[in-house]
């Protein structure tokens, strides 16, 4: 590449930067609630704890009821795509006593191991909090999300790496167009789980003692536009509680590629 086209590839992404950034000022003063921070559900051990979330452009909608019609279903479907990321924010994270600044990405997504493990304590989830500290709302009110940490219980004997899509949820993935139906007509209350899941999971959960409390992580190659479904799917199906570990999906051929879902696994299970 020459100089000219490697500074002509500097300045446009210094302008789309600057772009993004006036926009985002723009929204922020014409709506106080433009952006939001959203908490993945992170884990621990002794020593560390792993977060991980996603700063985008704020949603409307809530969870979901039992009278959502299909056009409705397509509409939340559509705004769960569309949110705008807020890229290259600076996000505060805190757990207990340990702070500790990340960088999101361009497509909004922050987080990492914290150097801490989380608060001791009798419970098995702890909280913990990102904020953004720049570029701020102009009148300087927080932008603040809340996610939980799954801790380990004196009690634990294992831990159980899971599927997620035709595994614990029936997703179809085989076939395109049956998938495709499935997730953008339907919602957390109109998706199935496989027969006998939710017993078989909470017996490995409890173990052979009934109170080990094994943690399970669910890993999928699902984007994680659509947590919010599939957490709340497993609430409503009484499926054990875990860190669900997604991936970002780009919106390029080579997102779909067996090299990107098997690299997106592995490098979840080896976390």
């Amino acid at each position: 590449m020459t100089d000219w086209s490697e500074e002509l590839t500097f300045l446009m992404k210094k302008a789309g930067k600057t772009a993004g950034s006036a926009a985002r000022a723009v929204q922020s003063a014409l709506d106080d609630d433009a952006h939001e921070v959203l908490c993945y559900r992170g884990f621990g051990g002794a020593s560390r704890s792993w977060v991980y979330g996603r700063v985008i452009q704020k949603r409307k909608f809530g969870a979901s009821t039992d009278g959502d019609s299909t056009l409705r279903n397509l509409l939340n479907t559509y705004r769960r795509a569309d949110s705008d990321p807020f890229g290259n924010a600076e996000v505060t994270v805190t757990c207990g006593d340990s702070t500790v600044k990340m960088m999101a990405d361009d497509e909004g997504f922050f987080g990492g191991w914290l150097d801490a493990a989380p608060p001791g304590g009798s419970d098995e989830w702890v909280k913990y909090s990102a904020e953004i500290t720049s570029p701020y709302a102009l009148d300087g009110s927080p932008v603040k999300g809340d996610g939980e940490i799954q801790t380990l219980s004196p009690n634990t004997k294992f831990g159980v790496i899971s599927d997620l899509d035709d595994t614990v949820i029936q997703s179809r993935v085989s076939n395109f167009i049956q998938a495709a139906r499935t997730v953008m007509l339907g919602n957390a209350r109109t998706r199935l789980p496989f027969l006998g899941v939710a017993a078989f999971y909470r017996s490995l959960r409890d173990g052979a003692g009934g109170d080990e409390k094994n943690p399970i992580f669910y890993v999928s190659s699902s984007p994680w536009n659509i947590f919010d479904v599939i957490s709340e799917f497993m609430g409503l199906q009484n499926i054990p509680k875990g860190p669900i570990l997604l991936r970002d999906w780009d919106i390029n051929l080579a997102a779909l590629s067996a090299s990107r879902h098997f690299e997106h696994k592995g490098v979840a299970i080896r976390n």
